[in-house]
């Protein structure tokens, strides 16, 4: 995902001068094209990202369409209040980066987990939140998100999918749409999303016909998709990697009960309100915390039970 982006945002600055990409001291052998091609648009600010929200709010209230990098957790909470009053309140148009979404640095620990960034940045004001399910999506997203202006976080995760794909087109506060099904409808943010496109086969083998959506975007959310698995099939399930409070199957709960809409079935697949402690690589972590796809295929087939 990360190539994907910064081949994106490349192509994005050969004809914007405009765009700016500041880094918290990463992504050292990924930005060496952007920063040769663009010297005057690419500043390493040190391991000081509450000051590189500050400065990255000083050059978008100047015109700049600014680009922050870091990795996890770092670029986020470590920044919270300069994201919150800088960025966020003065709607600036600055796009914050983070590489490394849910259990990717799962073998550094709990500080590189990344679990609870979409519940905290989707609660506040003038911000969009997107993580990509795909590495292609990594692109259009970046693309979307400074071509749309304003506020915006980019969750991406080390992995990707390869054996999904779509033929909707990637909009910000649309969805995508992976496999057909009436039974059960299996929505996923992140590249989490293969793990439910592999349920959904095994699904299908034991009968059970599974519609599988990539939520990319979960602020603004897809409304109508909610609206059509509500209506259209027997019941949600939420896949996320990433604390079940707060995150994708909130929103889409808060969604459904706006809107006076109960699903037939409802299930939120995710961290359970905890720290993730165990250490591993990412596959090891979402086995571990019952969110890969045989776990998915567990829990479907006992919540279809009843």
């Amino acid at each position: 995902m990360r190539d994907n982006f910064i081949n994106a945002l490349i192509k994005l600055a050969e004809n914007d001068k405009d765009i700016v990409l500041l880094t918290g001291d990463l992504g050292f052998g990924v930005f060496e094209k952007f920063e040769s091609s663009f010297p005057g648009q690419y500043f390493n600010v040190g391991v000081a990202e509450q000051n590189m929200i500050g400065l990255a709010t000083g050059l978008a209230l100047e015109g700049k369409k600014v680009v922050t990098y870091s990795i996890g957790n770092f670029g986020i909470l470590r920044c919270l209040e300069q994201i919150r009053n800088d960025a966020c309140y003065h709607d600036a148009n600055i796009t914050i980066i983070a590489n490394g979404g849910g259990f990717s640095y799962g073998s550094l620990g709990m500080s590189h987990h990344t679990t609870e960034d979409l519940a905290i940045l989707r609660s506040l004001p003038n911000i969009s939140v997107v993580a990509p399910c795909t590495e292609d999506e990594a692109g259009e997203a970046i693309t979307s998100m400074i071509m749309n202006g304003g506020t915006g976080y980019l969750r991406l995760d080390k992995s990707s999918p390869k054996d999904c794909s779509s033929k909707d087109p990637f909009v910000i506060g649309k969805s995508r749409r992976y496999k057909e099904g009436k039974d059960i409808t299996l929505i996923a943010t992140g590249s989490i999303l293969g793990e439910a496109n592999t349920a959904s086969v095994e699904l299908k083998k034991l009968g059970i016909e599974a519609r599988v959506v990539g939520m990319h975007s979960i602020k603004p959310i897809d409304v109508d998709a909610i609206i059509d698995a509500v209506s259209n099939t027997g019941g949600i399930v939420t896949i996320e990697e990433h604390n079940k409070d707060g995150g994708l199957g909130s929103a889409i709960s808060e969604v459904c009960m706006d809107l006076g809409m109960i699903p037939g079935k409802f299930l939120r697949i995710g961290l359970e309100n905890k720290y993730s402690s165990i250490v591993g690589s990412q596959q090891y972590l979402r086995s571990r915390y019952d969110m890969d796809s045989k776990a998915i295929v567990k829990k479907v087939l006992n919540l279809l039970e009843t």
